[in-house]
């Protein structure tokens, strides 16, 4: 239905409940506005758009009041003009002298509007209510005094971040906006997004500025370019004093996945490129025989406190520096010599998820066509690699089916798994829109996160029992009818396997292995098959077992079971965990798999790839990321070249990776910043970061954008995809590329999933893989609606056991640990514990424990504590707080004074080779030691 009214005398024909504002805006007749955002709900509290609707004696507040047929609509008269003269001098008249979004950014919108009406406001006296300031948060400045109530900070709070944190308190002048129970901001359970600085159109809540204060963009040189931590691969634009090489502020870009949101890593987290510890020349050992430099590397006993990164006074010593010929050099030349005396077998390599498409597709190719092996890996297989497994081995495709921003077509989602709204903030924004829209959350977890708070239901089972619950729900399914048999049968095969399988986990027996009531088993379960569309997001909760596979194909088999794939609202997606793991799979950067998951013992795919690239080819499947590590121990790896990855942090069981990278023969290690794991290094090669190069990322949705500099690099410090083609050079394969657009046509041209990309081709939104037509589409959203990559076309039931884990608690060890990551942090902490803001928000290692634990134990929120396993021990503060269940504790894995995978096990799944990250016995005790740690 459309209405037809005239608008300062224009025919305007809209839709029917379109507002005013958004009618005079089709017709391009702008009203000024305060309050409103189109982003966000209109409330009309400003008054500023108010218009004239003729037979109506007062005005209307056009952001709010909808078009009907025939009106007849004023957005200027002498009345409107005299109502926004009045508004908008009582507003002036209560800001302060200066303000402080006009003196960073220069762009405050009151301020701005005033002056086109009266270019001498600014000298109009002013009447202060005496609100006052908050400079409680690390990154946000809070100037009540200049706050107009125009409430678009609540609503951004409430609307797109969805956190509810803001709002108001006080009465007439007193008025102003709050934090939960009117604290202080930095108290309060803001999480920094700055959501709420970006909506302000005032001096009321600014950013503080990091390195740099913020100046108008107008003074800056702004970039585009994608967010370098998390997979969500939010759209961001940096803008940068070049004089400085800093970048100043970033803020989110419209029509990308994020649309525009970012998290406070996004937002805040980008200083870490210039902090002075960066890597500038390349580095030689002296200091020999090999062995850790730092007291928290070499120990097994890890103690907690705010030694925050690697001491450079400790560790530099026992290097020189060196030109960058004589590094390659003798890069070179050792690789070579243990290739040539031990074989190809005894060399590997560790690319990195940080890392491009481009260098990642690059690192693969020196390590199989210059190495020799397919032993190359990187931190999929520490996150998402289970997934993969199941996904690759039930539908034949490895990639999400569908985009995260799809839940917006879903009427219920199972998340389960994942902390999403620490470890995909952005994405977690739309979850939490779609539980507030009407659409039902499953929220399934060992511990209780945040995203739990927006569920319909929250299922806290027990730790490891994943395999048993999804087959429970399954046999709830089964015995309600509520399998969609047509779509099981044209587009799946073997489902009698899982139909037998499930049939013995009724919701009594589910009950006793899981702690979720049959009641509430029976709940979710008919609610999940009576959905119109189901999709399922999974995190590495999932994954990270020694069953994560078995976990994968539990929910995967639950999907297909219902018909939950193929369809707008549906699918499978395992939220990827960097920023690059997708791309860098994607791009052969793993041991079983040439570029596009081309199986390296498939005689056509490498025999393609010799033909490529000129040298005879590995025939055998390469080590993974563990194996790798076990076999340096043993011996029988003797070189390897770690490129943006820091294993002696993010792998599991310390003591073992301490043993292996001491035993190598020779180790080279490319980074940003001299790493736990460069203390083991015979050459260290300076590298630069995602702010400094031009490249391609893919994000968890498929979508494959394009990063460009921002930053120069600092000293000389090299492009990372030059540095592997002056290692491959030197070691006798020539590696020649004009820039990193040669390197992606290269990769496109061995990979179906990405044929017809480009640089130049992926625009400022990015394209999502399959894209037959990129110059005119965005790319495919939802995958697999008619039939499966397979031979058959078939997805395959794979059916799964409920078995334990490798490791249970015991007499000695009688809680479970479980890892992770918090908010502000991301992976090993090299990055974002160089950030100020991150770090100064939370600074130091934790373990979260249940009130039932520790009051038998007499430990106190803030206690320091020791945490033991049969592997090693680490001292850390307690948190005493009810998300953990009794019986198991949460460590976060960043921290390096109290690095958790000194806990962790080396036990893998069979399928995957994932480590159990999320599963291991431990003790806990007062700090028996606590001297020398911090109050």
């Amino acid at each position: 239905m459309t209405v037809r009214l005239r608008i300062d005398g224009h025919e305007v024909e809209v839709a029917e409940g379109t507002s005013l504002w958004d009618a005079a805006r089709e017709a391009d007749i702008e009203i000024p506005v305060l309050c409103h955002d189109p982003a966000l709900e209109p409330v009309g509290v400003c008054r500023m758009c108010a218009v004239e609707v003729e037979g109506e004696r007062v005005l209307a507040a056009s952001c709010v009041r909808e078009a009907s047929d025939g009106m007849v609509v004023h957005t200027s008269t002498d009345k409107i003009e005299r109502c926004r003269d009045v508004l908008t001098d009582l507003l002036v008249s209560e800001q302060p002298s200066r303000s402080r979004r006009q003196d960073t950014t220069g762009d405050d919108a009151l301020l701005a509007f005033a002056t086109t009406r009266s270019p001498g406001v600014e000298a109009l006296p002013r009447c202060s209510t005496g609100r006052g300031d908050d400079g409680s948060s690390p990154v946000i400045t809070v100037d009540h005094q200049a706050c107009i109530l125009c409430d678009r900070c609540i609503r951004a709070c409430d609307e797109v971040q969805h956190n509810d944190v803001i709002g108001r308190t006080g009465k007439g002048y007193t008025t102003r906006i709050a934090f939960d129970l009117d604290q202080p901001m930095g108290e309060s359970s803001c999480v920094s997004c700055g959501e709420c600085v970006a909506a302000c159109p005032t001096g009321a809540l600014t950013d503080k500025g990091l390195s740099t204060p913020p100046r108008p963009v107008s003074e800056l040189s702004s970039v585009d370019s994608v967010c370098p931590y998390c997979g969500v691969g939010c759209a961001i634009r940096y803008h940068a004093d070049p004089d400085r090489n800093e970048v100043v502020f970033a803020e989110g870009r419209p029509g990308s996945g994020n649309e525009g949101r970012l998290c406070v890593k996004g937002r805040y987290g980008f200083d870490y490129a210039t902090h002075p510890q960066r890597l500038t020349r390349p580095l030689i050992r002296v200091d020999y025989p090999k062995r850790a430099l730092s007291p928290e590397v070499a120990s097994s006993r890890r103690r907690g406190g705010r030694r925050h990164v690697v001491d450079y006074d400790q560790v530099l010593p026992a290097f020189r520096e060196a030109s960058w010929d004589e590094a390659l050099d003798l890069v070179a030349e050792r690789l070579g010599a243990i290739r040539e005396e031990h074989g190809s077998g005894a060399l590997a390599g560790f690319g990195s998820a940080k890392c491009s498409n481009e260098e990642a597709y690059l690192f693969q190719k020196l390590v199989r066509a210059v190495f020799g092996t397919n032993n190359v890996d990187h931190c999929t297989r520490l996150c998402h690699a289970s997934s993969v497994a199941a996904l690759l081995q039930m539908i034949g495709s490895g990639a999400v089916t569908t985009t995260f921003g799809d839940i917006e077509n879903s009427d219920f989602a199972l998340i389960t798994g994942t902390n999403t709204t620490a470890n995909h903030p952005v994405a977690a924004t739309f979850f939490k829109q779609a539980a507030a829209r009407g659409a039902k959350l499953l929220v399934v977890d060992p511990v209780r996160n945040p995203i739990a708070d927006h569920a319909w239901r929250f299922c806290q089972i027990r730790p490891g029992t994943d395999v048993a619950f999804y087959n429970g729900m399954m046999n709830v399914i089964l015995e309600e009818d509520l399998v969609d048999r047509d779509y099981v049968a044209r587009f799946t095969r073997d489902y009698d396997a899982v139909a037998k399988t499930v049939a013995s986990y009724t919701p009594r027996v589910v009950a006793g292995i899981t702690g979720i009531d049959e009641a509430t088993l029976r709940e979710v379960a008919v609610a999940y098959g009576r959905a119109r569309a189901a999709i399922t997001f999974w995190g590495m909760g999932m994954s990270q077992h020694v069953h994560g596979t078995d976990n994968c194909r539990c929910i995967i088999s639950l999907c297909l079971m219902t018909g939950n794939v193929g369809r707008p609202g549906t699918g499978l997606h395992p939220l990827r965990g960097q920023n690059n793991v997708q791309g860098a799979s994607d791009a052969g950067l793993i041991p079983m798999s040439y570029p596009d998951y081309q199986p390296v013992v498939s005689e056509p795919a490498r025999l393609h790839f010799e033909e490529a690239w000129g040298r005879p080819l590995d025939r055998e499947t390469g080590l993974t990321t563990v194996e790798i590590t076990e076999a340096a121990r043993d011996g029988h790896v003797k070189g390897m070249y770690i490129l943006g990855e820091n294993p002696f942090l993010s792998d599991p069981n310390t003591n073992l990776v301490r043993e292996a990278l001491s035993n190598l023969d020779f180790l080279t290690v490319q980074d940003i910043f001299l790493t736990e794991t460069a203390e083991f290094a015979d050459v260290i090669l300076p590298a630069t970061s995602a702010l400094e190069k031009t490249g391609t990322f893919t994000n968890t949705d498929r979508r494959v954008q394009l990063g460009r500099p921002v930053l120069d690099p600092p000293g000389e410090a090299r492009l990372d995809w030059q540095i592997i083609c002056e290692i491959a050079t030197r070691m006798g394969y020539p590696m020649e590329y004009g820039d990193a657009s040669e390197i992606f046509d290269e990769l496109v041209a061995h990979s179906k999933s990405y044929r017809g990309l480009a640089h130049e081709k992926l625009g400022e939104t990015g394209r999502i893989y399959p894209c037959p037509d990129p110059e005119t589409s965005l790319g495919t959203i939802v995958m697999f609606g008619d039939g499966f990559p397979t031979e058959d076309g078939r997805a395959r039931f794979v059916p799964a056991e409920h078995r334990g884990a490798d490791e249970l608690p015991d007499g000695d060890y009688p809680l479970i640990l479980i890892t992770g990551r918090v908010l502000e942090h991301w992976h090993t902490g090299q990055m974002t514990r160089r950030a100020r803001a991150l770090d100064a928000i939370e600074p130091e290692a934790f373990v979260s424990v249940h009130p039932d634990d520790a009051t038998p134990l007499g430990i106190r929120d803030g206690d320091w504590v020791d945490l033991g396993s049969r592997r090693g021990q680490i001292t850390l503060k307690a948190r005493v707080e009810r998300a953990t269940q009794p019986g198991s504790v949460f460590v976060p894995f960043h921290f390096r004074e109290a690095g958790a995978n000194t806990l962790t096990t080396d036990h893998l799944d069979p399928d995957g080779k994932i480590p159990e990250f999320k599963f291991c016995a431990v003790h806990l005790a007062p700090a028996a030691d606590p001297s020398g740690l911090s109050p």
